[in-house]
C-alpha cells in the first residue's frame, strides 16, 4: 500500500502541486497526463528520491520522513533516467539492489532478465548499454525482495516489442498483491496490464 498525505512540492515560487492525499491499494495505476503536470516529481517523491516541501508518504505502513530506510526497503523504483551509475555493470547493479533489499539475486530475477532479453548484456557497464537495455536492468532489480510498491517512470521507453509484452505481463502479476504505479504515454501498455488511469489533479 502507498499513502500520500497532504503532499506538496514547489520549485522556487511555483507550486507543482499542493495537498495531495490519496491511498493506493494493490493494483496497476497509470499517470497518463500531458507533460509538465508533475508526474515525474510525484513518482520521485513517492520513491523517496525527491524531498517534499509538505506532507509525507507511507510505504507499506512506513513513513518516508520518519522511517526512510524501512520505507525504501519496501519499494522498487525505475527512474526515467537509468544512467545514475554509468560505470556499474548490470550484474553489479542487481547485486547492489539485492544487498539493499537484504535478499539474494535468485532465480526469479534471472528468469525476468532472460524474458526481457537482458542476459547477454549483464556484464556490460550501463554507459555501454542502450536506453532500453538499461531500463531492463532496473526492471529486473524491481523483482528483488518482493517490494510492496513498484514505482516506474516511463517503464516501456526504449523497450522492444517482446520486452514490452513481458513488462505488461509482469505488471499484471505484481499488481495482484502490490501497488504498481507508473507514468507513461504508452496506451498499449496501459491497456495490456489493465491499469486504471488517474490524474494528479484528482488526488488533491
Amino acid at each position: 500500500m502507498i499513502r500520500i498525505d497532504n503532499l506538496g512540492k514547489r520549485y522556487g515560487d511555483h507550486f507543482i502541486f499542493q495537498g495531495l492525499t490519496h491511498t493506493f491499494s494493490p493494483g496497476c495505476v497509470a499517470l497518463c497526463e500531458e507533460e509538465s503536470t508533475g508526474k515525474s516529481s510525484l513518482l520521485g517523491l513517492i520513491a523517496g528520491v525527491i524531498a517534499p516541501d509538505a506532507g509525507d508518504v507511507w510505504i507499506d505502513g512506513y513513513s518516508l520522513t520518519h522511517a526512510s530506510r524501512q520505507a525504501k526497503a519496501r519499494l522498487a523504483y525505475v527512474p526515467d533516467n537509468c544512467l545514475a551509475f554509468p560505470l556499474q555493470t548490470g550484474r553489479g547493479l542487481l547485486e547492489q539492489a539485492a544487498l539493499e533489499k537484504n535478499t539474494t539475486l535468485g532465480e526469479d530475477a534471472f528468469d525476468l532478465a532472460y524474458e526481457l532479453g537482458l542476459e547477454p548484456h549483464l556484464d556490460k557497464r550501463l554507459e555501454q548499454m542502450s536506453t532500453g537495455t538499461r531500463r531492463k536492468v532496473f526492471l529486473t532489480a524491481a523483482a528483488l525482495g518482493k517490494p510492496a510498491a513498484v514505482i516506474a517512470d516511463g517503464p516501456s521507453n526504449g523497450l522492444d516489442a517482446r520486452a514490452r509484452a513481458v513488462l505488461a505481463e509482469q505488471f499484471k502479476i505484481w499488481s495482484r498483491d502490490r501497488v504498481v504505479l507508473f507514468a507513461s504515454h504508452d496506451a498499449e501498455l496501459v491497456r495490456a496490464c489493465g491499469a486504471s488511469v488517474i490524474a494528479i489533479a484528482a488526488l488533491a
